[in-house]
């Protein structure tokens, strides 16, 4: 089966947005924190070995080593330039270790890691049960797995524009909730309690939105992507499909879900 996702464009794309990520990813600072915050209401326990996929600039491994002084906490992203911006965050006196390795294919032992952390990284993987028993198998007995990705409802605005302008798919698709547990379970994880939310951002016009999307590295990636640059016609022709959707302020309004 050809896979669903070009993973060098992937890396490509967030390799290329490092330098500007932080100023633009004001939706992954939140749910981040949200993320985070979750952990205050589970146990008090103090984990040897903390691992944060998709760790990107490294805010969420740089909170986790604050919250866990006496943790080895591990960064792991597949973009290389991410990891060294990463290092902003990794002072000298709170130091965690940055290792660029694929969600895939962990680099890790079996049984070697306490507590994993991934916030909105899993969208960008096709086999959802297959990742997620990478995860189970560098767990130690009674680990945690606290994660974040988009469901399908993100980007439902721009994904219907553009199919009105063009048969080629633009926005990439996203696994249901029903079928984020379900991958869980066939993992083997017990007690998965699973959740969205909903955000509504708004922007003056498409180039706007698009702009925001290549910063923070979120490219079309699909492997089945049109190669060539989407034509002014084909643009155009999707921001107008989008214009009706302006709200009471003369914004375009953006869902994303968040699972």
């Amino acid at each position: 089966m050809d896979p669903l996702f070009d993973s060098r464009h992937v890396r490509r794309a967030f390799s290329r947005a490092a330098a500007g990520y932080d100023a633009a990813a004001a939706l992954q600072a939140e749910v981040r924190t949200r993320l985070l915050e979750s952990l205050a209401y589970l146990d008090d326990r103090q984990p040897s070995v903390v691992l944060d996929v998709g760790s990107g600039t490294g805010h969420a491994a740089a909170a986790m080593r604050k919250r866990w002084p006496k943790a080895r906490v591990v960064a792991l992203d597949l973009a290389l330039p991410m990891l060294r911006q990463a290092r902003r965050q990794a002072g000298w006196w709170k130091p965690f270790n940055r290792v660029c390795a694929d969600a895939r294919a962990l680099p890790l032992a079996e049984g070697s890691v306490d507590v994993i952390f991934s916030n909105l990284c899993l969208q960008w993987v096709e086999d959802l049960p297959a990742v997620f028993a990478g995860f189970r198998r560098v767990l130690r007995p009674g680990g945690l797995m606290l994660c974040s990705s988009f469901g399908p409802e993100t980007l439902a605005e721009l994904r219907e524009a553009f199919a009105q302008a063009d048969a080629s798919p633009h926005v990439s698709p996203f696994a249901s909730i029903a079928q984020f547990g379900d991958a869980l379970l066939s993992a083997g994880f017990r007690d998965p309690v699973v959740d969205r939310d909903l955000f509504n951002l708004t922007y003056p016009d498409l180039p706007a939105l698009m702009r925001e999307l290549r910063a923070i590295g979120a490219t079309n990636a699909m492997a089945s992507r049109r190669r060539s640059l989407t034509g002014r016609a084909r643009f155009a022709a999707a921001a107008a499909a989008y214009e009706p959707l302006r709200d009471g302020q003369g914004r375009l309004p953006s869902s994303w879900e968040v699972i």
